[in-house]
């Protein structure tokens, strides 16, 4: 049996950009907002997990439930009870207040409501109840918003935080490199959630940009402020934000430079474009492993693209 339940936040216009995530990281695509896995996911990692459940009792018998309950002997100070409300479910919410009732009677000590030390929960898909402790996302990045340096066209903390997931696939162990940094949008979050990420960017004032930004937060990474066809290091992952907005206009040639530069640097790069750059990816030595688009909300609307890129095996 998989032993997590993932229950999923977005709205609309990122629905594919969810599912590339949930593809990337989980091997399967999230559907009806919730998903379930053998992979335990650090909820800060995607901008689009609402919370992680952890399986601890399960039964398509409510009343076998609660003897399970009791049989784990639970005994906990400060701990809360939740209903997780998944889709499909269509208990009432005086129903579920029953329900939480029944878990909270078997579990020894004194519950604290408001800053608990533990959530448990219960929920109930496809006609099986499941009993577990519940894992909250956590929004504080939420606060790199309001960074002190920021382009009109940067990309969204959303995007910029599943760049990071996916090109990753979650882990934390990958050396990453932010081809095109920008204000550092994307090293922000990748700070933010741990990763282990270096910057950089041929512009000096966009350099200049990201490392105040990062100061701000405290946080620590490299920043080379050089063409990229002049770096020389190797990472396990890159992102590619390509240059698009008024400050720093792109041609093909521009993106087939940083494109084929990028490549001698990692085997996987995660592209952004506001164009179709396939037959120049293909012309790096690069194919296509995984691809969304994404819709710009706001006064000015485009669509982005994102490409998932490995380097071509030469066997």
């Amino acid at each position: 049996m998989e032993r997590y339940i993932y229950s999923f936040r977005f709205e609309q216009h990122h629905a594919e950009l969810c599912k590339l995530e949930s593809r990337q990281i989980f091997g399967k695509e999230v559907a009806n907002k919730m998903l379930f896995s053998d992979i335990k996911l650090d909820t800060s990692i995607s901008p689009f997990i609402k919370c992680r459940f952890d399986i601890i009792a399960s039964s398509e018998d409510y009343d076998d439930l609660l003897e399970c309950i009791t049989k784990e002997n639970i005994s906990s100070v400060g701990f809360k009870a939740e209903y997780l409300s998944l889709e499909g479910d269509t208990l009432d919410y005086r129903a579920r207040l029953e329900k939480l009732k029944d878990v909270g009677y078997r579990i020894w000590g004194e519950p604290d409501y408001y800053r608990p030390s533990i959530i448990y929960s219960i929920c109930k898909h496809e006609e099986v109840w499941y009993f577990g402790v519940l894992e909250k996302c956590n929004t504080d990045w939420y606060k790199h918003n309001q960074k002190p340096c920021s382009f009109s066209n940067s990309i969204s903390l959303k995007i910029a935080k599943t760049l990071v997931s996916i090109s990753t696939k979650a882990d934390r162990s990958v050396k990453l490199l932010d081809a095109c940094c920008g204000v550092g949008t994307v090293l922000l979050e990748a700070c933010y959630a741990g990763f282990n990420i270096e910057g950089c960017d041929i512009n000096p004032r966009a350099c200049k940009h990201t490392t105040r930004n990062l100061a701000f937060y405290k946080y620590t990474a490299e920043v080379h402020c050089s063409d990229i066809r002049d770096l020389d290091k190797k990472f396990d992952a890159a992102i590619i934000d390509l240059p698009y907005n008024l400050y720093s206009y792109s041609s093909d040639s521009t993106a087939t430079n940083i494109i084929e530069s990028t490549a001698k640097l990692t085997d996987r790069i995660t592209i952004v474009s506001i164009t179709d750059i396939e037959s120049i990816i293909e012309k790096s030595g690069l194919k296509v492993s995984d691809f969304c688009t994404v819709e710009k909300r706001g006064r000015s609307k485009f669509v982005r693209n994102i490409w998932i890129c490995e380097k071509e095996s030469n066997e």
